[in-house]
């Protein structure tokens, strides 16, 4: 199982992971839900999804670290500042919230459990290996802001 540890780029598999939703969602195998916001709801999860990851993106750049996300040992600096104090992964936090916004807009509720996938394969085959790479860099440092602030939110 480590083969697939920090091989797929996390934003390459949560555009598969919203393929394989709207191509559930259109096989029709369980009827779909509507509520009255439910177009209003997908967009306000899709921008909080978006901003989140800029919010990451940005405090890293600004740390002038890598945002690479396959190569954590790269880190020249352990952020723990600006979204960072509140979840140690906004990027994907923000992949999953645009996730979320697109199960909403599909109106599928199979399409809602490929939510479930995207957080158990990023745990295990993204965050975990970042996280050993991040302690190994960082020691103490890391392991402290690590019991400071929650991996997802």
């Amino acid at each position: 199982m480590r083969t697939l540890e920090l091989k797929i780029p996390p934003m390459v598999f949560a555009l598969a992971v919203g393929l394989l939703m709207w191509l559930v969602s259109r096989a029709g195998w369980l009827d779909g839900y509507a509520f009255p916001a439910q177009r209003f709801t997908a967009v306000a999860a899709g921008i909080a999804g978006l901003c989140t990851m800029i919010l990451g993106v940005v405090t890293f750049r600004k740390a002038r670290t890598t945002v690479n996300p396959l190569k954590p040992d790269a880190a020249s600096t352990l952020v723990v500042t600006g979204i960072y104090r509140w979840t140690r992964n906004p990027m994907y936090l923000g992949a999953l919230l645009l996730l979320a916004s697109w199960a909403i807009y599909l109106g599928n509720p199979v399409s809602g459990a490929f939510l479930v996938i995207f957080i158990v394969y990023l745990n295990r085959f993204q965050i975990a290996p970042e996280e050993a790479a991040l302690t190994t860099r960082f020691g103490p440092e890391f392991v402290a802001y690590k019991s400071r602030v929650r991996r997802w939110v």
